[in-house]
């Protein structure tokens, strides 16, 4: 047997409990070992947005883990990034990607990409429209 930080034999059962952290899951676990997010590949981008889907389906226990719920529960709230839920959850942003690749292919949620930047208006076309709308 191995002795704690403590000096204290462990108690049977609990090699997978840390008295300070408390339940030790590595996100290898969390995940099943995988690191992209669903057969797809999909790219979750930091400030990507995620709504939980209203015409979602009911929860299936046996699909879902606890994480997948935790992040449903914070998306049941309001629309959060992908940051924002690391947070929430505790979790690895990794380890959120991977999960919200599998709701979002359960269809259980909707992710808002960010607008590339090529493909946002000219500067300079935003500033003619404001002094324009100035002049009125």
């Amino acid at each position: 047997m191995t002795e704690d930080m403590t000096g204290a034999p462990p108690e049977p059962g609990s090699q997978w409990y840390d008295n300070e952290a408390g339940p030790l899951v590595r996100p290898y676990a969390v995940t099943g070992g995988r690191t992209e997010p669903g057969p797809t590949g999909v790219r979750l981008d930091l400030i990507a947005l995620v709504t939980l889907d209203p015409g979602a389906p009911g929860t299936d226990a046996a699909a879902l883990g606890p994480e997948h719920g935790t992040l449903i529960g914070l998306c049941r709230t309001e629309t959060q990034s992908v940051a924002e839920l690391a947070a929430g959850a505790d979790l690895p942003v990794g380890v959120v990607r991977v999960l919200l690749g599998d709701l979002l292919e359960a269809g259980r949620v909707t992710v808002s990409r960010p607008v590339p930047p090529a493909q946002l208006p000219d500067e300079r076309i935003l500033r003619e429209v404001i002094e324009g709308l100035r002049a009125l």
